[in-house]
């Protein structure tokens, strides 16, 4: 069969190895989360035609999507359940690339600019969270953006600039909209296509190389039209699952917020709950700030400081990064243990 010369198919290499390319190696988990993003691009264009992003119309155009436009609760539903699911692979996705040692050199700043990308996912989930404007994301946002005030010198600045004054108020749904559309959007759309330029540019899917120096045996591989082949059947099945779950589990949508009036429970939004439980254990900024930012720059540091052996790459839960798979999985359970916490609780 000749190669086809299509733009989907020159996003991948010409050919890759066949052991890599299986799904019991990779899950899937990246190419998932290029598609729920590009999900989440063409649904939150058509939300845009409707939304207003003010205090007195963004909840009544989030109600007008949902109720009155034809097909907007099922635009609406694909939205909100692709971005949970994106937060889901994506963090999956980096924990897989850690235990087959696929952040070692030379694609430790591949490594960064996926860490970066888990970061603009939660940022991206939790402006599109606040865009709503009803009661329930009163307390998120709030304490949210009171994180940033806690910040010595810096703080009541960051607070001005994200919410757009010395209080939430009218300027804060523009700014939350800006924000979400300019400043996250379309970056991690940059970012993205950088990430995916990175993997070819590092020579594809991390591999399997032998020990010592016995020669490297010439791998089967497989081309890029038998990927597609296989992709195709998973971006069907992803699809059918956001429509069941847009079908059966419509997201929620309250009265517009009154901030006046808070609700009696404050909640975070899931992917946050595990901040909002460190939040009970003592000071905000300790708890809501420099304990996530370490965790983040802990992350960062993982190809260059916690385990610089080139070994093992490719290998799951491969013996020389047993430290790194280690202190990543124990933060994983930690996180995990939180949320799960918070939800019981």
């Amino acid at each position: 069969m000749p190669n086809r010369s299509t733009f989907f198919h020159h996003l991948h290499p010409p050919t890759i190895p066949s052991r890599e390319a299986r799904f019991r190696y990779t899950f899937g988990l990246g190419g998932i989360s290029v598609f729920l993003f590009a999900w989440l691009v063409v649904t939150g264009l058509l939300e845009l035609f409707y939304y207003i992003p003010s205090l007195e119309e963004a909840n009544r155009s989030v109600q007008a999507i949902t109720f009155l436009v034809p097909h907007g609760w099922l635009v609406r539903g694909v939205h909100y359940w692709a971005a949970q699911a994106l937060v889901v692979t994506t963090a999956l996705h980096l924990l897989r690339v850690v235990l087959t040692g696929a952040y070692k050199r030379p694609r430790r700043f591949n490594w960064l600019l996926g860490l970066s990308l888990l970061v603009g996912v939660l940022l991206l989930d939790f402006t599109g969270y606040a865009l709503r404007w009803d009661e329930d994301i009163a307390w998120a946002l709030i304490v949210g953006t009171n994180l940033l005030k806690s910040i010595p010198l810096a703080g009541p600045a960051l607070y001005g600039l994200v919410v757009g004054g010395g209080e939430i108020g009218s300027a804060t749904v523009v700014r939350f909209y800006g924000w979400h559309i300019f400043g996250l959007a379309l970056p991690a759309g940059a970012i993205v296509a950088w990430h995916i330029f990175r993997v070819r540019r590092d020579g594809g899917i991390s591999q399997a190389l032998p020990d010592g120096d016995a020669p490297a045996p010439r791998p089967e591989r497989i081309s890029r039209d038998e990927l597609v082949r296989r992709e195709a059947p998973a971006m069907l099945v992803v699809t059918a699952i956001l429509l069941l779950l847009a079908l059966l589990f419509p997201p929620s949508l309250g009265a517009a917020g009154d901030f006046t009036r808070l609700p009696v429970e404050a909640k975070a939004p899931w992917f946050f709950a595990w901040v909002q439980e460190l939040l009970r254990l003592g000071d905000p900024f300790i708890m809501g700030v420099l304990i996530p930012l370490g965790l983040l720059a802990l992350l960062a540091l993982l190809p260059y400081v916690v385990d610089r052996d080139e070994r093992g790459v490719g290998r799951w839960f491969n013996r020389e990064g047993r430290r790194a798979q280690w202190l990543v999985l124990s933060l994983a359970a930690l996180i995990v243990g939180l949320i799960l916490k918070g939800a019981l609780g």
